[in-house]
């Protein structure tokens, strides 16, 4: 389990083809090595991946043919940046909402406007997402967890505060970016209680 508050940005340093799936190695700056175990998640880019192996400042992932698949994964070259996060550990702040790094969808996007010192950004999203996407409501792209300030049928708009765009690979997108897109937990969970209930007479 993640919070969305991306800790550090990475980058792609090798990738190789392993009979369907692929090996990536990922280097780090800010990430404490020290507090990292082979077996461990980590988020990259909004991927729950799982170490199994460590270079020097560096954490090996396999990423599976589904990952590459659902996710922007299978598009980084070397040298690509990726958002980076630990997994919660118990006493951990929960400074953004509960991201589970697994990508719901890949979204696109398709508008960037300067709204004072921020920037507004808009994305689509593969039609089925859009329910779970509310106004106000949270949503994880690549990774970092968002407030969604706008919903128009597939379309939804946020905001980048200069920090956000600072310290995580979103204050790099362009119009026709891809993105990874994890919907609120909270929306599924509520679709699946709702759409299970039994009426009592």
């Amino acid at each position: 389990m993640f919070t969305g508050i991306v800790q550090d940005v990475g980058r792609l340093t090798a990738s190789e083809a392993r009979g369907g799936d692929v090996r990536m190695v990922f280097a780090f700056d800010r990430l404490d090595p020290a507090g990292m175990r082979i077996g461990d998640s980590i988020c990259v880019q909004g991927c729950c991946l799982t170490v199994v192996q460590f270079q020097e400042r560096a954490f090996v992932a396999d990423v599976s043919r589904e990952t590459l698949s659902l996710t922007t994964l299978g598009a980084l070259g070397p040298g690509s940046r990726v958002n980076l996060e630990p997994s919660l550990r118990v006493g951990d702040p929960l400074g953004g909402h509960l991201v589970s790094g697994h990508v719901d969808g890949v979204g696109q996007v398709v508008g960037i406007r300067e709204d004072a010192r921020s920037s507004r950004i808009e994305m689509t999203v593969p039609v089925p997402l859009a329910r779970y996407i509310a106004r106000k409501g949270s949503v994880a792209v690549d990774g970092v967890s968002l407030t969604v300030n706008e919903v128009r049928d597939d379309l939804f708009g946020v905001n980048l505060i200069p920090h956000t765009q600072q310290v995580t690979t979103l204050g790099v997108l362009a119009v026709g970016t891809r993105v990874n897109i994890e919907v609120d937990q909270m929306a599924r969970y509520a679709e699946r209680i709702l759409g299970n209930s039994v009426s009592v007479r």
